[in-house]
């Protein structure tokens, strides 16, 4: 095996460990910390740039060995028309045929699997945050607060109460006024009243100048 596909194995192990720690079952807490910092990490964001650029590399190698199988084959068709007539040297040539086509699909397949694992890692770490992300709603919608936030939330809730001691202080005050306005509505009332009465008394009495 080449250095390259030496690389490539080495790297397939390494995603296969990988997926194990990702699907392993840990704590809440501990999860929410470990995905936070992978998420936030500029190290680690470097690093997935990195290994995008290598999953690139991996793909023209997965190219190259589909064209190095497909090849493969048309020389062990060619060779099977051949027949029997090229005798032992012949059959030498095809077990050659054979080990090349025995490595190209070897190398095919290293390929083909290690981009497959990528795309089931990548799926993976975002389904995880999704479940993360899911699993907090439904906490902060049941009420499962930290102490800060229970703090917090008391705070809101005198802050609320004194609000709501303001309001009743000032409706007592407009309902005090609207009770002034209506007495002194009702002793103009009377005071029209009044005044009408005498109004009409002195206009049909008429008294006599001297």
């Amino acid at each position: 095996m080449t250095l390259y596909y030496s690389l490539v194995f080495a790297l397939l192990v390494f995603e296969m460990a990988l997926f194990m720690a990702l699907i392993i079952p840990m704590p809440f807490t501990a999860k929410r910390k470990l995905f936070t910092f992978i998420s936030g990490s500029p190290l680690i964001a470097k690093l997935q740039y990195g290994m995008k650029i290598t999953f690139i590399f991996i793909l023209i190698l997965f190219i190259d060995s589909v064209n190095r199988v497909y090849r493969v084959q048309v020389e062990l068709a060619a060779a099977k028309n051949q027949g029997g007539a090229a005798g032992a040297v012949a059959g030498s040539e095809r077990m050659e045929v054979q080990a090349r086509k025995f490595y190209s699909q070897r190398n095919m397949y290293l390929c083909g699997f290690t981009l497959f694992l990528s795309l089931i890692l990548n799926r993976t770490y975002m389904m995880i945050l999704d479940v993360l992300r899911l699993e907090e709603e439904v906490k902060r919608l049941r009420g499962d607060k930290p102490a800060g936030d229970k703090s917090q939330t008391k705070l809101a809730e005198a802050g609320e109460i004194g609000e709501i001691g303001k309001l009743k202080e000032e409706l007592k005050k407009r309902d005090r006024d609207i009770e002034t306005l209506k007495s002194q509505s009702k002793g103009l009332s009377d005071e029209y009243s009044r005044l009408g009465d005498q109004f009409h008394v002195s206009d049909g009495t008429p008294k006599k100048s001297v």
